[in-house]
């Protein structure tokens, strides 16, 4: 790979659209669920799983029932995303709104 290359790779990334939202993780050995916000919302398990996986999740009740249940006990998913067109403003208060309402919903524990 070329400098040049590597260099139009890197400028993509940055450009590219992300996507905010609101995402849960629940552990079917329980039925427990935790919900979640994320500026990031494609991006945001691979980080959850990458720290569960090493033991260091600052979530420590979602970090237990990881340990105690496993990887496979766990899914991701993505319970709402929001418009791109959102200032950052009005995103944070969405973002915020949509989380609440969630956690009521699945009676889960915040992130």
């Amino acid at each position: 790979m070329t400098t040049t290359d590597r260099k139009a790779l890197i400028n993509d990334y940055k450009d590219r659209e992300t996507v905010a939202g609101v995402f849960a993780v629940i552990c079917s050995a329980t039925g427990r669920a935790w919900v979640g916000q994320s500026r990031h919302i494609d991006t945001q398990q691979n980080g959850l799983w990458f720290a569960l996986k090493l033991g260091s999740s600052p979530f420590k009740s979602l970090q237990r029932a990881w340990n105690d249940h496993g990887a496979d006990s766990f899914r991701f998913e993505q319970l709402d995303r929001l418009s791109p067109d959102l200032s950052d403003m009005a995103r944070k208060d969405e973002l915020k709104k949509r989380a609440a309402l969630w956690i009521s919903r699945l009676a889960a524990e915040a992130l």
